[in-house]
């Protein structure tokens, strides 16, 4: 096994071992040279996506549009950071990831670039859409139950049968500083920024974007945003320790790329250090705010990727005050029919 595998392993076996970043006990934190290291891999892979104005707000919103990844979604930098720090004569006998759909596809497409086998988990919720985006890519599906739980033991006994590298979709410092230079990026574009409202699923994005903003400008504030229906993140923030809720109820929000159940191990230790804030949003208020994205900043975001600026837009009153806000849009990958749905 790679030493992908084996970090994300031990990140999850032993929360308590001493961290390179804070020096106190803890998992070891992803820093801002890890990140800059990725932004210089990532170079001529992954667009320097801009930061749009959305109009006649105020104070100003910018959205960080990474719907407009060659993928369609973020997730491309933390796939491809992962894959090549993988050993070459390892990577060679392909990967294997699970996801709910847009790791997938990142991990598909860094496979084609790199010409090697993958084959990939996915719940058998996942849109279309984002399946047959793997399939094109020259992917290997193999379906399961909505649960981490099956996603990850037939993703682990794939790897153990075929000799694949696993490529984790959130809990791994290589994905970790993959997603950070989204973070990276906001405060080169925008060196005064004070507010970056961010999706929270697993909580790579998160976790990276944090690392890069708070190790760039301190005083900047990170709010994660969730839905309503899956806010196992601020309950887990709040708590002071992963909170996992029912896959049940998860699987009731629009937000299919936020359903996963608890944040990760590795993940949870960077939202603990870094992140100031977790705020919800309702389904409708998603959908709102993926048909103004349309209509007004010419934009598309799939659930997930809406769920930020919902925030900006619905919950001001829980959010720091701020002369001006940035929300990233992380993906547009939406199902054709639930867009015209959301549209209409």
């Amino acid at each position: 096994m790679s030493g992908v595998t084996r970090h994300d392993e031990a990140a999850q076996r032993d929360p308590a071992a001493p961290g390179r970043h804070r020096g106190a006990p803890g998992p070891e934190l992803v820093t801002v040279a890890d990140i800059e290291d990725a932004a210089a891999r990532l170079s001529g892979v992954c667009v320097r996506t801009p930061l749009v104005p959305f109009p006649l707000t105020d104070p100003p919103l910018l959205v960080k549009a990474e719907s407009l990844q060659p993928i369609g979604a973020f997730k491309l930098r933390g796939a491809y950071n992962a894959i090549a720090r993988v050993p070459e004569a390892d990577r060679a006998r392909g990967v294997v990831a699970h996801s709910s759909g847009n790791h997938a596809q990142a991990v598909a497409h860094t496979a084609r670039r790199f010409g090697i086998p993958v084959v990939l988990v996915v719940p058998h919720t996942t849109p279309e859409v984002k399946v047959d985006a793997c399939r094109r890519l020259g992917a290997e599906i193999v379906y399961v139950e909505p649960t981490m739980e099956a996603r990850v033991e037939t993703a682990e006994r794939l790897a153990e049968a075929h000799g694949f590298v696993q490529i984790p979709p959130f809990d791994h410092p290589d994905v970790i500083a993959g997603q950070g230079t989204v973070g990276l990026e906001i405060v080169q574009d925008l060196p005064g920024v004070e507010v970056v409202l961010v999706p929270i699923g697993g909580g790579g994005l998160i976790s990276g974007v944090a690392a890069a903003v708070k190790g760039l400008r301190p005083d900047a504030r990170v709010i994660g945003v969730e839905p309503e229906l899956a806010a196992d993140a601020r309950a887990s923030l709040r708590a002071g320790r992963r909170v996992e809720w029912p896959v049940e109820q998860t699987g009731l929000t629009i937000a299919d790329a936020l359903r996963v159940p608890r944040v990760g191990a590795l993940t949870f230790a960077h939202i603990r250090e870094y992140v100031d804030d977790v705020v919800v949003v309702s389904d409708d208020e998603i959908r709102r705010a993926m048909r103004h994205l349309a209509r007004d900043v010419r934009l598309i975001a799939e659930p997930g990727g809406a769920v930020a600026t919902a925030a900006y837009l619905y919950r001001r009153d829980a959010l720091p005050p701020a002369s001006s806000y940035v929300s990233v849009l992380s993906g547009g990958n939406v199902a054709p029919a639930l867009f015209s749905e959301v549209l209409a």
